[in-house]
């Protein structure tokens, strides 16, 4: 466990990505929580999808949306949130998310217990940059816990 308490001030949390199209706002990181939980703030412009279909091996997500509407794939379901919803996704459930159109979204995501994922989201900035082939990712998933699959009920919405 960490020494300290974890304080991030908003004005000192680092943002990846555009405001204009998506943000990552850089919370905590398993490796300041003692491996408690990693946390992160993403905001998506109107329909932007946040994140594709993936599961996590150890990891249980939770999203709180602060602000907007979302659409969130759990398991084979997709699920609308507004502002105040909370969804709490197991390991090994597969998961994406989306703004939904005509709408932006704020989300807060934590991840217990933690993973370093910083360097996951930095990477990929990077491919979304074409700074990093986009394959890169696939040769990360142990690393992150991030494991990327297809999903039909994704696909189709």
């Amino acid at each position: 466990m960490p020494a300290d308490s974890v304080i991030v001030n908003h004005s000192d949390m680092p943002v990846l990505g555009s405001p204009h199209v998506a943000t990552i706002g850089l919370l905590a990181d398993a490796t300041e929580t003692g491996g408690a939980l990693s946390v992160v703030r993403v905001t998506l412009a109107d329909g932007v999808a946040g994140a594709q279909p993936h599961r996590h091996s150890l990891g249980t997500e939770l999203f709180y949306l602060l602000s907007g509407r979302a659409q969130v794939l759990v398991g084979d379901r997709l699920v609308q949130a507004g502002e105040g919803d909370l969804l709490v996704v197991p390991p090994a459930v597969p998961h994406a998310f989306a703004a939904l159109p005509g709408h932006p979204a704020d989300l807060l995501i934590v991840i217990a217990p933690g993973t370093d994922r910083f360097e996951y989201f930095r990477m990929l900035e990077r491919v979304a940059l074409g700074t990093l082939p986009g394959g890169s990712l696939l040769r990360e998933q142990e690393r992150f816990d991030t494991w990327f699959l297809s999903s039909p009920a994704w696909e189709q919405r």
